[in-house]
């Protein structure tokens, strides 16, 4: 049995947001361990600021029932609130999957981790030292396991029974930080059991509110590469005189929709601002624009050669 791969990976993008920012975490689609025998035939996704939507086609090219392990992880998410991310709350609790039409609700895990070096300590970078089974085995639960996704930033009581843990291990690992404050970081977990049916197609479709982030002034020349914003936009800007207006921004994982047995044979993503915003973001193919917030992107045998970042900028009030 394999294993197929939800990515929500960390893509932490808050070190290109200005002063007076939220951090946001790229989440995505589906990765897959290489099976030759699983194609997806379809992918039909939804962005914008509120909710992602995917709606995904597999097939089964082979002539035999394959059951699979599907894991959804989402990014690690540190505890302390000097650094600021986005909802991640909203995300937990919206999360939804549908298998065929019909609502499953899948497996919960939780891990969490120390920085394992100081470079990741002081760089808040990402946590590598895995002390999940450590700290269940000194009297942790995983609802305490859980607190940075529930905006419990610091709390008191698991802060002291992290420190009062005699393992080896975490003493030697809570030596390399020097505050108060126990710097941590938690990654959820969803799994399912999924058998696709020999020959047929198996429709698989997940929704969630995604992690996003902003400032409350933007500066164009920084972000021209990360978000393609042209000349057009620029003047769009200059007309609404919101060259340094706030602006939102958000990122999903397309690459990995890449791995699967056969390019995406048909591939849709459709892109939706508010009234009163501008958009941009980076795009090879044709962008159709179907109505007054909403930009469409059609594909055929699609192969992702890179991510999807999202500039929301919230235009003045005339």
């Amino acid at each position: 049995m394999k294993i197929i791969y939800f990515i929500a990976s960390i893509c932490v993008a808050s070190s290109a947001i200005a002063n007076d920012s939220t951090g946001y975490v790229g989440t995505g689609g589906i990765e897959y361990l290489k099976n030759k025998n699983i194609a997806m035939q379809s992918e039909d996704l939804f962005i914008s600021k509120e909710k992602i939507k995917v709606d995904y086609h597999f097939k089964n090219l082979s002539q035999r029932d394959i059951t699979e392990t599907v894991l959804f992880p989402l990014p690690k998410v540190q505890n302390y609130i000097e650094y600021d991310y986005a909802d991640v709350k909203g995300l937990i609790d919206s999360f939804r999957v549908t298998v065929n039409g019909k609502a499953l609700k899948p497996k919960t895990h939780v891990r969490a981790f120390l920085p394992s070096n100081e470079n990741q300590y002081i760089n808040d970078g990402d946590f590598q030292a895995d002390v999940t089974t450590t700290l269940l085995d000194c009297g942790l639960t995983e609802q305490e396991l859980m607190q940075p996704w529930q905006q419990e930033d610091t709390h008191p009581q698991t802060q002291q029974k992290i420190r009062a843990c005699k393992n080896p291990k975490i003493q030697q690992l809570l030596a390399i930080q020097d505050e108060d404050v126990i710097r941590w970081q938690s990654q959820v977990i969803y799994s399912w059991q999924q058998t696709f049916k020999a020959n047929t197609i198996t429709q698989v479709s997940h929704q969630y509110q995604p992690l996003v982030g902003g400032s409350v002034s933007l500066y164009p020349d920084e972000y021209n590469q990360q978000f393609c914003m042209n000349q057009n936009f620029k003047k769009g800007l200059k007309r609404a005189q919101s060259e340094h207006a706030p602006f939102s921004a958000l990122s999903y994982i397309l690459t990995t929709g890449a791995n699967w047995a056969k390019p995406i044979q048909n591939f849709k993503l459709t892109i939706q601002r508010e009234p009163n915003e501008l958009v941009s973001f980076c795009w090879k193919g044709d962008v159709k624009k179907i109505s007054s917030t909403q930009f469409q992107m059609v594909e055929k045998n699609f192969v992702p050669q890179q991510n999807l970042d999202v500039i929301f900028v919230h235009l003045r009030e005339s």
